[in-house]
């Protein structure tokens, strides 16, 4: 470190990194009078509530990091990760898995935008998925992936599907597990800005589905209904939607309007409740606007009765879409006989909303109040029967944890995690201390500990912390920014994504992990619970070719099929011809049985390459429009004799 440097850090006087983000996150939330940010007051002892200087923005450089009875993070040479890590990619619009807890990065899963390693978006079945224009060409190709949540059965993850969504164009897409893969994609129709997606845990009217059958979106922006070019500039005709996917199918079941925007979205372990917390209750359109009420709330819906009211005919749509729109707005939904929503309050602007381990609270974040409330499902079911009369009774606790709480997660063992986007800190506290201090007993502190972490966390997340059986080992912290924690590598630096050894009374951090920004949300969960397969089946690609006997090209006039397989380190055929003015569909099987042994398959100056895993067909189709020789050839190490695994395309004029 130069000795300027040095004293621009170190000199006492001069504004350090953390002070200095903390003051502007600060100013840019100070103009708002009725909600200004408030301190948090400092109760008990200096051990709760207080931060650990162990892992501070600076701390520690140079010192092996200590980790708890969680274990080592080092994951040696022929080892596994003992966690699997689901993590969404942000703009790069695709999924990561990661392995926990090193870590690594294992694989990248694309989804919504094209891909260059595998072909994404340039086969005929990607593109099927991804959705084209009349010409052929991608719908889109840009995106934003926020969050990422897989199928349950009985309370815990099924290894069956993940979804993810893209915020830019109102994308869900699904993933298969088996196999990693993305095998549908639904634009979900009338709204804008999608954001918070959860999948139901189980069924809300048959008890007796026990898996997940439904995954919640929610809509950010307001906008007309129909957005066709009418009533946009009268703000009263401005709406978000609250949408039901069907997960087997991905078609859309129904979707709800509703007053406010929707943020984050959590669904309870009985599969009766969904909610999202709210934002923007005033359905403002311009920032003052938005600003002007005191609270804000978390919207629950009750599943069963909007899937009546659709079955009784009791809905209306929009435009040309079919989608069934019920009304959840709070001027229809106020008898709680008939409701089929309800609002409890929160302080203004939450961010967050996450379902306990045990299945009795929802706690939504406070971000511009130093809080976290704590909603009793019970006591909301107990409104939609008509035995409380106030929805707001069900909040049973209001803990001050810090300045800018976001997002929480749970070790199972009574404890929340909830990141300080203010503060830079991950502050552990008591859900039960923090319900018997509400009920009166001031001085019980529910803060346990505080934790430095790097520069204004994010989403946060414990291994199996969204199921039943949340393990408290394990705690990934996403924060974006990273400063001085990386070798630096220009303008654009990477975010940190930081791993916490949550099993103990205190948190110890154990490993940063740069990141390629911006990653948003993420699950964790143990490996057992995760079984993919290595190799396909043929069967499960109606175009596989099944006996390289079958390789050849035929021909109907101007449209040239060429069938190919490649079996290490060959293919069939090894040449074949075609004609300027062709269009050809080229459809390769590799027929190598073996685990890990995948083709590529490129063709100089036609933009083909794609790979393909063993057993797996994929197709592509293409104009031919010069003449020539063109080798194509393996783009994937595959055996000795890689580099002569090729063949040539021979283009007559």
């Amino acid at each position: 470190m130069s000795e300027t440097t040095k004293k621009t850090v170190e000199e006492p006087g001069v504004i350090g990194r953390r002070r200095f983000l903390n003051s502007a996150a600060a100013l840019g939330v100070a103009g708002v009078a009725s909600v200004g940010v408030v301190a948090c007051k400092d109760e008990g002892a200096s051990g709760a509530g207080a931060a650990s200087g162990a892992s501070g923005a600076g701390a520690g450089k140079g010192a092996a990091h200590k980790v708890g009875g969680a274990g080592s993070v080092e994951v040696k040479p022929g080892e596994l990760d003992t966690h699997y890590g689901l993590w969404s990619s942000g703009h790069t619009g695709d999924a990561r898995i990661l392995g926990i807890p090193s870590g690594r990065e294992l694989l990248r899963i694309p989804c919504f935008v094209p891909d260059a390693l595998i072909g994404w978006g340039q086969t005929n079945e990607s593109k099927e998925i991804m959705g084209t224009r009349p010409d052929g060409s991608l719908q889109y190709t840009v995106a934003d992936t926020h969050h990422i949540h897989a199928s349950y059965k009985d309370g815990i993850y099924d290894g069956k599907y993940a979804w993810i969504n893209d915020k830019i164009n109102a994308r869900l897409a699904r993933f298969r597990l088996d196999y990693m893969i993305c095998d549908k994609i639904t634009k979900i129709p009338n709204i804008q800005g999608f954001h918070g997606i959860f999948p139901d845990k189980r069924d809300p009217v048959d008890p007796a589905i026990n898996h997940t059958t439904r995954v919640f979106c929610g809509q950010e922006f307001h906008v007309p209904m129909p957005n066709k070019g009418a009533d946009m500039t009268d703000n009263t005709k401005h709406h978000c939607l609250f949408t039901c996917v069907d997960a087997e199918t991905m078609d859309v079941r129904w979707q709800a309007r509703i007053d406010g925007n929707c943020d984050l979205i959590a669904t309870s372990f009985d599969g009766k409740l969904a909610a999202s917390n709210q934002y923007n209750t005033e359905n403002g359109v311009l920032y003052p606007e938005m600003m002007s009420a005191e609270r804000d709330a978390c919207l629950f819906f009750n599943i069963a009765r909007i899937e009546q009211a659709v079955k009784d005919g009791k809905f209306t749509t929009i435009g040309d879409s079919k989608v069934p729109v019920v009304d959840c707005t709070v001027e229809a939904n106020k008898d709680p006989a008939t409701a089929l929503s309800v609002r409890v309050s929160v302080p203004k602007n939450p961010h967050g909303v996450n379902a306990t381990p045990d299945g009795k609270y929802f706690i939504c974040s406070g971000k511009l109040s130093p809080t976290a409330t704590v909603i009793e499902l019970q006591k909301v079911l107990d409104w939609f029967d008509g035995k409380l009369d106030d929805a707001d009774k069900s909040i049973v606790a209001e803990p001050e944890i810090g300045l800018g709480p976001l997002h929480t997660t749970f070790d199972g063992r009574g404890n929340a995690y909830t990141t300080l986007f203010l503060d830079s800190q991950v502050v552990k506290w008591n859900i039960d201390q923090a319900i018997k201090k509400y009920a009166g007993d001031k001085a019980i502190n529910p803060v346990v500990h505080k934790l430095d972490v790097m520069y204004q966390p994010g989403h946060i997340n414990a291994t199996n912390a969204e199921t039943i059986a949340a393990d408290g080992i394990w705690m990934a912290v996403g924060n974006k920014f990273s400063k001085d924690r990386f070798l630096p590598v220009g303008p654009m630096h990477p975010e940190n994504d930081q791993l916490v050894d949550i099993s103990g009374d205190e948190m110890i951090l154990a490993h940063d992990n740069a990141v390629r920004p911006e990653p948003h949300d993420f699950v964790i969960f143990k490996r057992e619970w995760l079984q993919t397969k290595q190799v396909y089946a043929l069967d499960d690609h109606p175009l596989a070719l099944k006996d390289p006997k079958d390789a050849g090209v035929t021909r109907e006039g101007k449209k040239v099929t060429v069938r190919m397989a490649s079996i290490a380190p060959t293919y069939m055929p090894i040449e074949f011809t075609v004609k300027v003015g062709d269009e050809v569909t080229l459809i390769l099987t590799n027929l190598d049985k073996v685990e890990d042994l995948t083709h590529g398959f490129a063709i100089p100056e036609y933009n083909v390459q794609f790979l393909v895993n063993p057993l797996e067909t994929k197709s592509v189709t293409f104009k031919i429009d010069k003449p020539g020789v063109f080798w194509y050839y393996c783009t994937n190490f595959c055996h000795a004799l890689h580099l002569e695994m090729r063949g040539r395309m021979i283009v007559e004029a």
